[in-house]
């Protein structure tokens, strides 16, 4: 067979195999239910708006206010409804604002006259949504990354450690071997983030989070080439990282310096999200353009080329890696006498398929 129908066979077999394992199966799971929890559980948990006994009279500011309003003759009817629990509050002359053990917040600032309000940043994202936008790119690529990479590593060395190996190098060419298990673990890690934010999108749905989602949409789409492109290169790292050794408990030290460089991304966006020169630097560096670049869409700091430039970049940059780990990946995979260096990978590539 030629090094394309290698590489389909490779590949068909690692998400097979992946897809048959109960542990894939459970993980993936999870992360639909946070993914939904995270967008249901919020809206679930926010306090229904107050119910107010009033009477006829007084009724017409508290209904503006959107509080359910319960009308009542007078103000000792009023005051019992908030004693047998049919009220959490009630107006009465004054008017005075009665409450069984907390002043109703919402029924005060329904009759308390505010001074006129005028937004000059009316399209600002709030405090929250801003923190928590960031952290949900950050953490996906972070933990799709960190599982996907490490079970690539893994694969590699297993198949070194139980001499597996020698046998597949002499049915398909080695670069077939490698490419096969990138892709599979790149379309499984694609099929996780792409579940997840069909669950999100869902949940948001379900909440009345349409603004939200019109907001987080462009950079979503945006994040997807990022998140492959950035998966192919942290992926040929993790596989050069596990032909470099031929024990499982081996690969954490070799692995050391593609822990870094998908740890000190995942930091820098969460802590300095709000930092427009670092965010404008980090979208541009390949290891932390995925997540850094679809922050600075969904904030509406970047201009329409700088996505374009920032992929360019990171495709120039994954090829490279690719090439790289490639090459490590060869010089390395059959050798079977202790750890490898990453010299002597590169020296004394095997000349095999």
């Amino acid at each position: 067979m030629n090094t394309y129908q290698a590489t389909r066979l490779v590949a068909a077999r690692e998400i097979t195999v992946k897809l048959r394992d109960k542990s894939f199966r459970y993980g993936t799971l999870i992360f639909l239910l946070i993914a939904f929890a995270s967008t249901v559980l919020p809206a679930l948990l926010q306090s229904g708006p107050s119910t107010v006994a009033v009477t006829a009279a007084g009724a017409g500011p508290l209904r503006d206010a959107g509080l359910d309003v319960v009308l009542v003759v007078d103000d000792a009817e009023a005051e019992q409804a908030v004693r047998d629990g049919d009220a959490d509050a009630a107006v009465v002359a004054g008017p005075t604002v009665l409450a069984d053990d907390r002043a109703p917040d919402d029924v005060v600032r329904a009759l308390s006259a505010g001074p006129a309000v005028r937004l000059l940043d009316p399209d600002a994202v709030d405090p929250f949504t801003a923190y928590l936008v960031p952290f949900a790119f950050a953490f996906v690529f972070f933990i799709m990354s960190q599982t996907f990479g490490i079970q690539v590593a893994q694969s590699v060395t297993e198949e070194k450690q139980t001499r597996i190996v020698e046998i597949l190098v002499a049915a398909v060419p080695v670069r077939a071997l490698l490419a096969g298990k990138i892709l599979a673990a790149g379309a499984l890690a694609l099929g996780q983030v792409a579940l997840i934010a069909v669950v999100a999108v869902v949940g948001m749905r379900l909440t009345g989070g349409g603004e939200l989602l019109g907001l987080v949409a462009p950079a979503l789409g945006w994040f997807v080439p990022f998140f492959l492109l950035g998966f192919l290169l942290l992926a040929a790292m993790w596989a050069a990282a596990g032909a470099l050794v031929n024990r499982q408990e081996d690969i954490a030290g070799a692995s050391t310096p593609v822990q870094f460089a998908v740890m000190v991304p995942f930091f820098a966006v969460v802590f300095l999200n709000d930092n427009a020169t670092v965010m404008r630097i980090l979208s541009y560096l390949p290891l932390s353009s995925p997540t850094a670049m679809p922050v600075r869409l969904f904030t509406g700091d970047a201009a329409a080329w700088e996505p374009v430039v920032a992929l360019a970049l990171l495709l120039l940059t994954a090829a490279a890696f690719l090439a790289a780990g490639a090459r490590i990946y060869e010089g390395s995979l059959l050798r079977t006498n202790g750890r490898t260096s990453v010299r002597t990978a590169w020296r004394e590539r095997e000349t095999v398929g």
